[in-house]
């Protein structure tokens, strides 16, 4: 069983708050948008990271983390990118992947909207946490934390922050 505490678009922003529920998960996983590569150093020092970089990650975070991650979790296939879209509107680079694949979750960032969403079709859950930096037209700050059990994902929750 692993907690996840999944984040995005941090834009170089870190704060307690955000620490604070990295201490109650298992692993974070990041998608993309990062920003200073302290805000990955930090949650390294504090716990085992997945992360992408994403459009606005320069050629560093690029050489230190891949565009897509395609991992097993506890039984789950998890893909993980920063722009791919939703079901129903994904990217044409990434639609062929998901069909190739077959993960059980495919997570996203980029759209700074959360979203939590079954895509039939694919036989997938789609997770995009919406973003948690300070930086972007969201009023609220989002991420998500879950837990995956054996190939069971469960107990999601929804973590909003004031800007």
């Amino acid at each position: 069983m692993k907690r996840i505490l999944l984040l995005s678009d941090t834009h170089s922003h870190l704060d307690d708050r955000i620490i604070k529920y990295i201490h109650t998960v298992d692993e974070v996983w990041h998608a993309g948008d990062i920003g200073d590569l302290q805000v990955t150093d930090s949650i390294q020092q504090l716990k085992p990271l997945k992360a992408v970089y994403g459009n606005i990650d320069d050629h560093i975070a690029r050489s230190q983390f891949p565009q897509d991650l395609l991992f097993q979790c506890e039984g789950v296939l998890v893909w993980m990118t920063h722009i791919g879209g939703y079901p129903g509107n994904y990217q044409a680079r990434i639609k062929p992947l998901l069909q190739k694949h077959r993960p059980k979750l495919y997570i996203c960032g980029h759209s700074h909207i959360l979203k939590v969403q079954y895509d039939k079709k694919l036989d997938l859950l789609h997770l995009n946490p919406g973003a948690c930096g300070k930086h972007g037209f969201h009023q609220v700050r989002t991420m998500l934390r879950f837990t995956i059990e054996k190939e069971n994902i469960k107990d999601m929750e929804i973590i909003e922050m004031k800007r």
